[in-house]
Parts: C-alpha cells; structure tokens; sequence
C-alpha cells in the first residue's frame, strides 16, 4: 500500500477510535488523517421517524467526536446519500484514499463498490479492512475448500484456525495513537453536528430505559458482563434472570471491539476448571454463531430474499386477511399465548428481545399461525436495536428449517412448555403483561385453562383485558406438518 499525504477515515459501523483497523492502517499511511461518518439517506430515509437506533448513533457519534478532538482531530458527520457524499468529502478535502472498515451485507457492498468507482475516477482509492469479525468470508472453509453450511463443523475449523499460530495474529488490538497533530481537525464548513431533529427524528425512549450507548456503554456492560461470564450457560435461556451481556447492538455498531470480546472469553475459560470454563466457551460460541451468519450471507446472498434450502420456497403460507389479522395479533402481542404476547411487548417497548425468546415467537409466527418468516424477519427488522442483517435472516430461517443447520420441520416449540420451563414463575410475564399479574403461577402459562373462580380472582376478563388463544396449538401443529409435507416432495423429487 502507497502511503499518502492525506486520507480520510471513513467510519460506519465500528463507532470508536481503539482497535480500529481502517484508522489504525490510515494512520500508519498517511501524514494527516480526516474523519467522517455519514448519516446515509438511503437508510434512515425508510425508518420510522422515532428510531431508538438512530438516537444509540447519535450519542454513540457525540462520545467519538468528543474523544477524536481530545486525540487532536475531529469528526465530520454529514447526512446524505453516502454513496455520493464520500467521493464529493473527499474532492472537498483533498484526500489522496479513504480508509473503511469492510461491511459484508449486500446493499452495503454494492454501495462500497460504487463509492470506489467514483474515487478511482478522481485519482483517489478505497481501501477496506477486517475489523467486524475475527475470520472474514473465505477464511474459514472445509478441508474440500468449500463453505460449510454446518455450525458445529465451522466453529471447529473457526477455533483450530485461531490456535493453529499465536493468537496475537488474529486478536492483537490495533494501534490508533496518533503522532502529534496528525489527526485533522474539520474545516469550519463542516463542523456542525446534525440534531435528530435535524435528521428528521424525534427522540425514542432509548435513555429512559438506560441503555449505555457508546464506547464507556460498552465497556461498562463488558465489565459487568465479564463477572457473570462463567454461570452464562446456566443463565442465558431465562428471560427474568440476568443472564446475556447486553452487547448485541454494541456489536452491532462497533462501540466495542470483537477481538477483546474473543479475548476476554479465552481469558474466562483459560481461567476456569478442568476442561475451561463453560460459561465463557458458549458465549464464545454464540460469537462464533455471528460469524458464520456473515459468512453465509457471504456466500450465499440469495438468503436475503429466499431459503438457504430452495425446497423450502415450495411451502404455502397463510395469505389474504386472516393472515394479515394473525399478523397484527402477533405483532401487537395479543395471541392469547402469556410469553409470545410478553416477548412482543418486550420489542416493542425496548427495541431488545431475549434471544430464547425470539426462538419461542419466531417458531409461533411460522409454525402455529403458518405466515411467511420473512414477515416476522422484517417486522424484526424494523423494531429490533441490535438488527443485523446477517443473524437476523439467519435467526428466522433455523426457526422456519428453511436454513443452513437449522432445527428440523417437525420440531415445533410448544408455547406454553417453553414458558413453564424458561419463566416458570412468571416473573417475565409479569413485568410485561401486568394484567395477569396476580394470575397463579401454574395457571399464568394458560390462562385458558384456569378455573373461572381463579380468574375472577385474578381480575383477569379472557377477551377483554386479555385475548383468549386466537389458535390452539395442537391443531396448528398438526397443520404445519401438512403444510411442511411439500418439502419432503421436492426434496424426493
């Protein structure tokens, strides 16, 4: 790589200034550095107006300007199409490349793709780097040299990769001090942050629920999380209990990085008894699960749009206005069923959803009321803080067996067992649907099959303050396995 006299850094998402890669390669590149974020119109332009991850941006924007300009240097953020304001950034600056972290969804590579042809027009050059995941696209693959579509597989190839040399070759933090004055401040023209309002939104209730948002948010739930690390796996799958870390959306947009995470979890388990520590091996597993949804996506783009298995196209989902009534209800949280309706008041109150829980509704919405996943993923798309598209698609296809190692079609999660086993008090029930608070916690499962006596008590009036089941699962399952039955046809076809 040539180096240059000036560069600019151009950040997306991986919102902060340590163990940085592109800034890390800009820096050691260049003579004077610029950065810059944009706030792309071709997405924000189709969220809702009140968007808590657009206010988790901005806070998260605000902290890495203000720590950029204690380094020297500053942050240029801009709204508009970035496709076309990077290139023009870049005219306006006078840089000679611009440096990024590599994003691998497809929308994201089309646009990187086109942002390189207008730089390459002007002279200037795009450079991309790994930074979001510790193994990229082709370097993880089988003895054969193909893709696995296969977890278990894949996290073994994924671990012996990283041991087979010193680990600091894949999880060394990146250096991004600057030399005095190398970092550039922004020119008076281009010093002005953008408000929400100014973006077009209007606050969400992201700071009432105390979400930390920003590289300090990240550490400190890294910390707090690092304490309670090794009871992770006998924690994570009970939504009333304390049990994940609460890094998703961090991940998510990078305010923290994904090689301390991996070094923190080998540290846990390297810390641990016997064979390691549990805890830390599956959350460093759930780390891996991240990765090879990326990997997927990469080599098979067509799950954006359809099945990972094609034979799965085949099945016939629920349609016209009874499908779009069943929708409403599960969206709305008013199944009749107390840990679905509780799950979608949890998104939709928070924007964050237990990932047990986001199984339990997902395999409700496809498997008892027979509708498309590909609603419940853009439903997901649009509420959940942490979205990714990657694990997200790949979430919702396990839960539809239409996916790569995905749970089979038969394996249908029964709403009211998954409850008694994973909330069996009722606690996260209760914190969510009030209304049935004072329900037993035998009866607050079903409230269907509570004698009348017992709801009365309760205060609980099934069809007004709350639904009766709008389906009875045994029924639906049994539909399910007939409307599954296509795949077993195309498959032997």
């Amino acid at each position: 790589m040539p180096t240059f006299d000036t560069a600019l850094v151009w950040f997306r998402r991986d919102l902060r200034h340590f163990d940085h890669a592109a800034l890390h390669h800009a820096l050691a590149q260049s003579r004077q550095v610029y950065c810059a974020f944009i706030f792309d119109r071709a997405i924000l332009d189709d969220l809702p107006r009140q968007d808590r991850r657009i206010d988790f941006i901005h806070a998260s924007l605000t902290e890495l300007r203000a720590a950029l300009q204690e380094m020297g240097g500053d942050l240029i953020v801009l709204h508009a199409a970035a496709e076309r304001a990077i290139p023009e950034l870049a005219q306006t600056l006078g840089v000679d490349a611009v440096f990024a972290n590599r994003d691998y969804e497809p929308a994201a590579i089309k646009r990187d793709q086109n942002v390189a042809t207008a730089l390459n027009k002007a002279g200037r050059a795009l450079y991309t780097f790994k930074d979001q995941v510790i193994f990229e696209c082709d370097e993880v693959l089988s003895q054969s040299g193909t893709p696995f579509s296969v977890f278990t597989p894949y996290k073994n190839a994924w671990l012996k990769k990283l041991h087979a040399g010193p680990e600091d070759a894949w999880l060394q933090a990146y250096d991004t001090e600057p030399q005095q004055g190398q970092l550039a401040a922004a020119p008076r023209a281009l010093q002005h942050m953008p408000s929400l309002k100014e973006l077009g939104f209007t606050p969400s209730n992201l700071h009432e629920l105390k979400i930390p948002t920003g590289m300090d948010g990240g550490q400190m739930l890294l910390d707090d999380f690092g304490e309670r690390m090794s009871q992770y796996h006998q924690t994570r799958d009970f939504p009333a209990v304390k049990g994940p870390s609460y890094l998703s959306v961090h991940l998510r947009f990078g305010t923290v990085s994904t090689r301390a995470l991996v070094r923190r979890a080998l540290l846990t388990m390297r810390a641990g008894h016997g064979a390691g520590n549990s805890g830390a091996a599956t959350w460093l597993s759930e780390l891996i699960w991240r990765e090879f949804y990326f990997m997927i996506l990469h080599h098979h783009p067509h799950v954006e749009t359809h099945a990972f298995k094609p034979a799965y196209d085949a099945i016939k989902w629920e349609s016209g206005k009874h499908a779009d009534a069943l929708f409403a209800a599960w969206c709305e949280g008013r199944t009749g069923y107390p840990l679905v309706d509780a799950a979608m008041a949890q998104i939709n109150q928070t924007g964050y959803m237990h990932n047990r829980l986001r199984m339990v509704v997902a395999s409700f919405l496809i498997k008892d009321l027979g509708i498309d996943w590909r609603w419940g993923e853009r439903y997901f798309a649009e509420k959940l803080n942490d979205f990714d598209l990657s694990a997200n698609n790949g979430g919702w296809q396990w839960a539809a067996s239409s996916g790569c190692d995905a749970q089979p079609y038969f394996r249908i999660f029964n709403p009211v067992t998954q409850s008694e086993k994973f909330d069996a008090d009722g606690k996260f029930i209760r914190r969510y649907l009030p209304q049935l608070a004072q329900l037993s916690n035998k009866h607050i499962h079903a409230p269907w099959k509570a004698a009348p006596t017992s709801l009365q008590t309760a205060g609980v009036v099934l069809g007004e303050n709350y639904p009766k089941p709008i389906i009875q699962h045994e029924e639906a399952r049994a539909r399910t396995l007939q409307r599954y039955a296509v795949v077993k046809k195309v498959t032997e076809s």
